[in-house]
């Protein structure tokens, strides 16, 4: 956990890593693409709390936002840190599909 701009985030502090891209998939997955250039797989179903029941409504998860490089649904209710997003989700590798 850390704290920047008196706004506490989960995890380690990542510098200046954003989300350029975010694609749902099946499933509560999504493709993310950082501003490093690299995919990830980040599976949302792990969020839990009442701030994320939202995400199970089918429109609402397939209609993020992205906001300064945040992932953002519903009108930017819900949010989540691309730190998390980056430390929780799993690399992705295009060739082997």
């Amino acid at each position: 956990m850390y704290i920047k701009d008196d706004i506490c985030y989960a995890g380690e502090l990542q510098e200046n890593i954003k989300v350029t891209e975010a694609k749902p998939l099946r499933g509560g997955m999504m493709l993310i693409t950082f501003s490093t250039g690299e995919k990830r797989l980040f599976d949302t179903t792990m969020l839990i709390g009442e701030a994320f029941k939202p995400l199970a409504e089918e429109k609402i998860f397939r209609s993020p936002v992205l906001t300064h490089g945040v992932i953002t649904w519903n009108q930017g209710e819900i949010d989540i840190a691309p730190e998390f997003v980056y430390k929780n989700s799993y690399a992705y590798d295009s060739m082997a599909i």
